[in-house]
């Protein structure tokens, strides 16, 4: 059933053009599918438009890459040491993203020794798998932490000076970093607070202002992990 379809696969192999056009078709087509579903169950409504293309370009290269190599341990040592050359710079990616790369790497990977049907299943069972745990949340906590930041005058004894209204209003809060401001004539407090359930925001920024003389406070609702 999940038989390949390229007869032998090394390095003086040769393949038809039928099921070359077959191997890269069947690759570009999920690959296609993976990103479709990478960006419907992204976090956030305007998902990364270079990682989505290169969702659909990923399997159908490690295809050829695959096809190329075969079996011969020289071609494999040579690709290596060309891609050695290449050097990626960019941010540290979300998990979650990363996945979705060792994702299409695999589906590449089944195309490209000719198993199509076991890629095509593969794929198909994931990426069902994928939307199945978006729509169900899983993994998310019920109560998001937020990022609050107050601004103090340099004359408020700014430790502990908040701890009463943060503890009438949220269950955990913790003070992350404090920082000058407006040449050392302000401090910055960054707080890090898992609000009640039935906290009432406007209530609470309203008694945080009269504590700090009604300077700049700020309360970042949805803050990701990195901003803390």
């Amino acid at each position: 059933m999940f038989e390949s379809i390229f007869d032998t696969i090394s390095a003086d192999a040769t393949f038809t053009v039928e099921k070359l056009l077959l191997a890269l078709g069947v690759a570009l087509a999920l690959g296609f599918l993976i990103s479709v579903v990478y960006m419907k169950t992204h976090k956030t409504k305007t998902p990364s438009k270079s990682f989505a293309l290169t969702l659909v370009v990923l399997p159908v290269i490690i295809t050829v890459i695959i096809l190329l190599v075969g079996n011969s341990v020289a071609r494999a040592f040579s690709l290596a040491g060309a891609f050695s050359i290449i050097r990626f710079r960019s941010a540290p990616g979300d998990p979650k993203d990363i996945t979705y790369v060792l994702f299409s790497m695999a589906v590449g990977l089944s195309c490209g020794m000719g198993y199509m049907l076991y890629g095509a299943i593969v794929a198909v069972f994931l990426c069902v798998v994928m939307v199945v745990l978006e729509l169900t949340k899983f993994g998310q906590s019920k109560r998001t932490q937020k990022l609050l930041k107050i601004t103090v005058p340099e004359n408020l004894n700014y430790q502990g000076a908040f701890d009463g209204i943060l503890q009438q209003y949220t269950d955990s809060f913790a003070l992350t970093k404090v920082k000058t401001a407006n040449l050392g004539s302000l401090y910055e407090l960054q707080y890090k607070i898992t609000s009640k359930d039935s906290m009432n925001e406007k209530s609470f920024i309203d008694d945080l202002r009269c504590r700090n003389g009604n300077l700049n406070i700020t309360l970042v609702l949805d803050a990701q992990q990195s901003e803390f």
